[in-house]
């Protein structure tokens, strides 16, 4: 099976991070957590309430690290995951996850992306022209980074697998584990 890659960090959002790692692994697949350090990265959990505007967040579990991003070698992977919450706002400017995530669009491999995870290769300037899902109020970002947003809970472009956020997990799941397993969906 392959070896897949987790990019996250401290205030990823935990189900967006361990609902991935888990069915991954409960596919067979040998899943590596990477983050800044190899210190466990502490989880938040993203919640919607009646009389809130936008989602709460309270403090969740802690997900164990393998890897720091600097010793990442990119080509011992077969895909890549990138949770959402806060984690991707400040992981994005590390230049260890730019030449990270880079080989992975390089080289078309599967791209898995939850919530707030494609401001990554948004930053990067990766989305440019393709088809991509993001937590709503990400529209605008989105479509500044060039790409077409998609309001859907599992949207396929090529080896590129996106969703709105952990709602959207059962749906994503299986549209990443055809693409991670061959039987991409055609876009």
């Amino acid at each position: 099976m392959a070896r897949v890659l987790v990019l996250t960090g401290d205030a990823a959002e935990e189900l967006d991070s361990m609902y991935p790692v888990f069915r991954l692994r409960e596919g067979g697949h040998e899943v590596i957590v990477a983050a800044l350090s190899t210190r466990a990265v502490k989880l938040v959990v993203h919640d919607f309430e009646a009389g809130w505007d936008a989602y709460t967040e309270r403090p969740g579990h802690q997900l164990p690290v393998d890897l720091a991003f600097a010793d990442v070698r990119p080509e011992d992977y077969r895909a890549l995951v990138i949770p959402g919450g806060r984690a991707p706002e400040y992981i994005r400017t590390d230049p260890d996850v730019a030449r990270i995530v880079r080989h992975f669009f390089e080289h078309d491999l599967p791209v898995g992306t939850i919530c707030h995870g494609p401001q990554v290769p948004a930053a990067l300037g990766l989305l440019r022209g393709r088809t991509t899902a993001a937590f709503p109020p990400l529209r605008a970002d989105m479509e500044m980074a060039g790409a077409t947003f998609v309001d859907a809970p599992d949207v396929v472009d090529g080896a590129m697998v996106s969703c709105r956020g952990w709602p959207d997990l059962p749906e994503w799941s299986r549209a990443f584990m055809r693409v991670l397993d061959g039987t991409r969906v055609p876009v």
